[in-house]
């Protein structure tokens, strides 16, 4: 997949917003050293740099080009390219911040308990995954993949997202690891101007990527164009021409 950071932070402060009630949950008081795990551009990590300013923060995402916005963003902090389900760093960490990632990592059963083998005594992991598979945004994205001429090229992108667990399957997952396991889910309502061209330019820097990233040019003009059109019925516009856009979001802090 291809990812891009300018198109990521054009809904920059929405985007935050859930990363800031994330670090506010975490009961870890003070850290030396903590990793923002799926960093993208760096606005996650500049949070994390002001909760914990006496800590070596660093930060690691599989896209160079988030790499590259994040290094620009906070120049004095170590940033690298690596695949979580592949990161080697043993730790230890107090914090570990995961913030609307481990939705495109496979088998959490394995993962969630390795990365809290890498906390140290009291410290925390934290996750935030959109829990929005079943939102019409994301089923229209699987109903004209499958109704358009891209078909066979796109039998696989609804496969690239994990699928979520329960609550339960979490807790069950990370308590026999961790004294404390806080799991909850909100769903925000984010006013987006434009209409429905403002959800999808929203879903352009993330949902879509898998979608959109086989096609030419031509077919994702086209997929586009039939993709809006269903989402102008799925979220109609209100009196002044914006849109809510709900986004049901499953938060998870995990301390050893």
């Amino acid at each position: 997949m291809s990812w891009s950071a300018k198109q990521y932070v054009a809904f920059e402060d929405e985007r935050t917003r859930p990363a800031r009630d994330l670090l506010a949950a975490i009961p870890t008081a003070e850290a030396r050293t903590v990793v923002d795990i799926g960093c993208g551009p760096g606005n996650s990590t500049e949070l994390l740099v002001q909760r914990f300013p006496g800590a070596k923060v660093s930060g690691l995402d599989s896209s160079a080009d988030m790499i590259d916005a994040a290094r620009k963003r906070l120049p004095d902090l170590r940033f690298e390219v690596a695949e979580i389900d592949k990161w080697a760093d043993a730790g230890p960490f107090e914090v570990i911040f995961a913030n609307a990632v481990l939705q495109w990592v496979p088998d959490h059963a394995t993962l969630l308990p390795a990365l809290v083998s890498k906390l140290s005594a009291g410290g925390s992991l934290a996750i935030q995954m959109p829990d929005n598979l079943n939102e019409p945004s994301h089923r229209l994205m699987r109903e004209v993949a499958a109704n358009g001429p891209w078909a066979s090229k796109l039998g696989g992108a609804a496969g690239q997202r994990t699928d979520m667990a329960s609550a339960n399957d979490y807790f069950s997952m990370l308590r026999p690891h961790c004294a404390r396991v806080d799991i909850w889910r909100t769903t925000y309502h984010h006013q987006l101007s434009g209409g429905a061209a403002g959800v999808v330019e929203w879903f352009k820097g993330s949902g879509l990527i898998p979608f959109l990233s086989p096609l030419t040019e031509a077919e994702k003009a086209q997929y586009l164009e039939q993709y809006l059109v269903e989402v102008g019925k799925a979220y109609p516009a209100l009196a002044d021409g914006s849109v809510l856009l709900p986004f049901p979001r499953l938060f998870i802090v995990a301390t050893r």
